[in-house]
Parts: structure tokens; sequence; C-alpha cells
């Protein structure tokens, strides 16, 4: 493990090491981290398509008193060593990273409370001359969004919960392959600026819930001077939960 940088999330009180010719977690990774809710002590979480474990180390920072046990899932072997060794640069010993993709996943099925994902966005959109971004970003060398979608359902254990993050014109998709596996669903667009349409969206569910849809109201990420909104800073940096 080397070429890496050190990084800091929710106003540095987790420490990250990405990659410095590579995949970085961006911003989608906290604020999906921040929809996760109704942690109880002992709870699993299971992050899949874990990157350099930004989903997974703010949910370790923000529910580090409760006995949970984090699992991440990650195809690419450097993304997985960083992801562990952030985890125990941090002292999260509840958390682990495997090297490994969801056909040939170690893990049994229906053993996680929550499964929180931020799955590669694009099919066909033209992939980064850098594979590692590559990798993280198109469907080139793992499934398509719908199998990616199955295989989340299939690690949720009954009552548990899912939670996604992507682009906001795959939310059709989304809907489809969920539909009739999960209910409580509920929907949050992002929005870049005031007046924009949303390019991205956050949806929540739960297993064997027939509760109805719901969609929130959007969070709006950027103040039309460029700096974050108190709501957006709140979660970025602060690390409060978003209401979904």
């Amino acid at each position: 493990m080397n070429d890496y940088s050190e990084n800091y999330l929710l106003d540095r009180k987790v420490k990250i090491y990405q990659p410095n010719n590579g995949y970085h977690a961006s911003s989608d990774a906290v604020l999906l981290a921040s929809a996760v809710i109704d942690v109880k002590n002992n709870d699993r979480i299971l992050d899949v398509g874990s990157g350099t474990g930004a989903i997974a180390l703010c949910l370790c920072e923000r529910f580090k008193d409760k006995n949970i046990c984090v699992k991440g899932l990650e195809i690419q072997s450097q993304l997985a060593e960083l992801a562990n060794h952030s985890a125990k640069v941090n002292n999260f010993e509840f958390a682990e990273f495997i090297n490994a993709d969801i056909k040939n996943c170690p893990l049994p099925f229906c053993s996680f409370n929550h499964v929180v994902s931020n799955p590669p966005y694009a099919e066909k959109d033209l992939p980064s001359p850098q594979n590692s971004k590559a990798a993280a970003h198109n469907f080139s060398t793992v499934p398509n969004l719908g199998e990616w979608i199955r295989f989340c359902i299939k690690m949720i254990r009954p009552q548990g919960y899912f939670y996604m993050i992507n682009r906001a014109s795959a939310l059709e998709e989304i809907l489809y392959h969920i539909h009739g596996k999960l209910g409580d669903i509920h929907i949050m667009p992002l929005i870049s600026k005031s007046g924009q349409n949303a390019k991205r969206v956050i949806v929540t569910a739960r297993k064997d819930s027939k509760a109805p849809l719901v969609i929130c109201p959007p969070l709006i990420i950027h103040e039309n001077d460029g700096r974050h909104t108190p709501e957006a800073e709140a979660i970025l940096r602060a690390g409060k939960a978003l209401t979904v």
C-alpha cells in the first residue's frame, strides 16, 4: 500500500486514506451515511461497493457507542486495503472491509440490519482512463444496477433497512427493482442550488414494510455563491442525521 494521501471527513473527526491517482470519495458518501437511522445496539451494517470506506467510516463515527458491526464489500483490493487501514487508524476495530464482489460474497444472506450502497452510476458513459475510477463509476467490471439492488435486498434481515444514492435519472429503475420487495420508501431529491433540477436522489426503504411511498422535501447543497447551505453544512461537517 503506497502512493496514497490522508484526507478527513466530518470536520476532521474521521481520517481516511485514499489513492493519489484513483477513486476518491465525494460528498455523496457523507450524505448517504447521514440518512441511516434507527441503529440499535449490536446492529450489523453492510456497505456494498465500499470504495475507500467513506460511508462506513462515517457510520462508525456516528454509532461507535452502539456496539455495532460494520462490513464493507469492495472489488478493488487496493481500496479495501486502504479502508481497513483507515478503520485501524480511527480505532474502529468493529469495522472490516472485504475484498470481494457481489457474485462471490463470503457473507451470509439476510444477515444485516442496514445495507447501504453508493453504486457505480454509469452503464454507457465513457469510462475514465484511470482504471480505479472507471471501476468505481461504471458498470464495466460489475453487474448492472438491477443485479446490484437485488444483492443488497438479499443481504437485509427482515424489517431491515436499505439506503442508496444515485442519479435522479436512475430513480425509475431503482423503484422497479425494489417494488414488492421493500416498502416505506422515502425519496429525497438532492439539488445543487436553488432553482435547479435534482441530479441525485437518496432512496431509503424497509424490508417487509407496507408503508406507502413518500417524496421528501429536497435538500439544497449550495448557496448561490457556492458555499454549503446551513443544512448541508450540518450534515457534511457536524455529522447531523438527514431526515428522509
